[in-house]
């Protein structure tokens, strides 16, 4: 009982370093954008109003919609809108229109995590380093290059790994939410009649007097629940029990005392709207407590960061993407893992966004478009779930998520308004990514098509090879193909080449399922096709890590066992050829031939033994 306690209390902090970084540093900017637009005129009643705006907000998004509701959708217990996608996508499989319709849909929120994963490092970062404009307005210019230093710092140490860093992020955040928690105190007790906003008639007066400033700040208060993807995300990593404890006994209260207490600074002092967070803090705090925030910002991005990792790994594996160059950086955790393109490439492009926003508040304008968009996706696929996954009658499913899409679809809206101001960065980025995604998809499917048509069946071919066989040599032959019971290119080159045939054969097929995981007991699925020639399917799903000399060990008391220093690994490496006429545009086709050169090899990905490794290509017009 003890040791379960201990474990309890051990996720429960990991959960409020990891998962809660980007919402625990909300409070930076979030009251200062609301005030700060110059829409909302400054009454007593007014700040009660948008308190208790807050307090809902942060209730009916995070404590209702994604704590109560959207962590039951767990995908054999993982998280994120690729688990999803998947879980949502299985429910309707009999319904081919309305899946690919939700794939799409899902597809394109998960491109919206690439701009939510460059605004909020950007924000983050620059808005923790503007309270040196507070501390001496002298600063000012060191704003940007000191942001800019400090992102660089963090994305040249990401090939390190987090798990030398990692243990740091609990305990730091914790400090985090602790003296938020106690500045925010220190002002209410000064005027405690801001409690009043606790209660929702506040926040339904203020809608209800002013529904068109409500509308347009709308697009600042979403950024108070920034981050509450997170929850969801990392469920796989913490589990529900940690992520439900953390929010409920430290992060809400927290963020509520501390909402509050600005509430209570401005009521005192509306001049301090400028930057009410830093002007909570007593002047002999406040470079400590810059220093606190931007380490608090840093690991809020660095959630963000291996979050996009992740989900880069996932959407390869699902089949959106070409391979990448992945870099373990844990023996031990196999999740913990550097992609060097998608970190260089975050980077470049967050360093265009500090560089063409230059503040905190024109990056606000750019922050809530993804977020809500990827907040509606989130919506919509949970009803797919809860309806035909777990089959609830349609009135439950559409009372349980209808009042999460009206207000997603408000936020959404009012962030919409934004999108001439900034909101247009996220969504190219997003459109961008979205566009290869696509591109790749179309593209291998065309490619597998032309394959197939080309193809030879494996039974016939070893028939007629078998009448009169070539030279056999000792050691096994491992021959990558694309479709079960097709004849490798490599193999006809080999054959036509070399004019041998290993002792042992095998015709090794990878598929990658929409499920997280696939056990080793599922792992191979094995029919001997006679002369020693075998025919291999070798399961993954889009979490686990692809390793096949470790699966094909699986085949020991089958009837076939290999020896690792005797077998060798025979890949096709197809160059494409665009065409005129085929079914991509011609743009299209070639952008696709260059992913396709640039992928990383299947030997990277496939943790293939590099001295075992023969690669035989070939011209492929599509």
């Amino acid at each position: 009982m003890a040791t379960s306690k201990s474990s309890l209390s051990a996720l429960t902090l990991g959960a409020i370093g990891v998962v809660y970084g980007d919402i625990g540093t909300s409070v930076l900017y979030a009251v200062k954008e609301v005030f700060g637009s110059g829409h909302v005129p400054f009454t007593p009643e007014n700040v009660l109003g948008i308190l208790s705006i807050f307090v809902w907000t942060l209730t009916v998004i995070i404590s209702l919609k994604y704590v109560t509701l959207v962590l039951r959708a767990d995908n054999n217990g993982e998280g994120g809108l690729v688990a999803m996608l998947a879980l949502a996508s299985q429910s309707v499989k009999d319904k081919p229109a309305l899946r690919r319709v939700l794939l799409v849909v899902g597809i394109f929120g998960t491109c919206l995590f690439y701009g939510d994963g460059v605004i909020t490092p950007a924000i983050s970062v620059l808005s923790a380093v503007e309270g040196l404009e507070v501390v001496s307005p002298t600063f000012k210019k060191a704003v940007i290059p000191l942001t800019l230093v400090i992102l660089f710092g963090l994305f040249a140490v990401q090939k390190r790994g987090t798990a030398d860093i990692g243990k740091f992020f609990g305990p730091i955040t914790m400090v985090w939410f602790a003296v938020i928690a106690v500045l925010g105190l220190s002002h209410i007790l000064e005027n405690p009649s801001v409690l009043w906003a606790l209660s929702p008639h506040y926040a339904l007066g203020f809608m209800w007097t002013n529904p068109g400033i409500t509308f347009i700040i709308l697009g600042a208060v979403v950024l108070c629940v920034t981050g509450g993807e997170a929850l969801y995300a990392d469920m796989g990593h913490f589990g529900k029990k940690p992520i439900r404890l953390a929010w409920f006994s430290i992060v809400m209260p927290s963020l509520i005392l501390n909402y509050f207490g600005q509430g209570a600074l401005l009521l005192h002092n509306p001049n301090a709207v400028k930057n009410p967070f830093f002007m909570m803090a007593p002047e002999w705090a406040l470079v400590p407590l810059v220093g606190l925030a931007t380490l608090a910002t840093v690991i809020a991005s660095q959630a963000l960061i291996t979050g996009a990792f992740s989900v880069t790994k996932q959407v390869i594996q699902l089949g959106y993407l070409p391979r990448l160059q992945i870099w373990h950086t844990n023996v031990k955790e196999t999740g913990q893992i550097f992609m060097p393109f998608v970190n260089w490439g975050l980077f470049v492009a967050i360093v265009l966004a500090v560089m063409l926003f230059k503040s905190s508040s024109n990056l606000a304008a750019a922050y809530g478009i993804a977020v809500t968009m990827d907040m509606l996706i989130t919506t919509m696929l949970t009803f797919f779930v809860i309806r035909y996954s777990w089959k609830y009658p349609l009135a439950l499913c559409i009372g349980a998520t209808s009042l999460f899409f009206l207000v997603d679809l408000a936020f959404f809206a009012s962030n919409l308004m934004k999108l001439f101001e900034g909101g247009w960065f996220p969504l190219l980025i997003a459109g961008g990514v979205f566009s290869l995604m696509l591109t790749w998809k179309d593209g291998r499917r065309l490619l597998n098509k032309k394959l197939e048509a080309d193809a030879i069946d494996l039974n016939s071919f070893l028939e007629a090879v078998f009448v009169s066989p070539p030279t056999r040599v000792a050691g096994t032959a491992v021959f990558l193909t694309a479709a079960s019971g097709t004849v490798p290119n490599a193999m006809l080159h080999n054959l036509k080449h070399n004019k041998v045939l290993h002792e042992i054969n095998l015709f090794v097929t990878v598929v990658n399922h929409e499920v997280p995981w696939i056990g080793m007991d599922k792992r191979l699925t094995i029919e001997s096709l006679g002369h020693d020639c075998w025919q291999v399917v070798v399961n993954y799903g889009f979490k686990n890590d692809p390793d096949l000399p470790k699966a094909l060990q699986h085949m020991k008391g089958r009837g076939c066992e290999l020896d690792a220093m005797t077998t060798s690994y025979f890949l096709s490496r197809d160059t494409v050829v665009p065409s005129i006429c085929s079914g991509m545009a011609h743009w299209r086709e070639k952008l696709f031939a260059q992913m396709h050169l640039n992928a990383s090899g299947a030997a990277d990905f496939l943790n293939l033994p590099s001295n075992s490794v023969v690669e035989l290509g070939s011209k492929i017009e599509i």
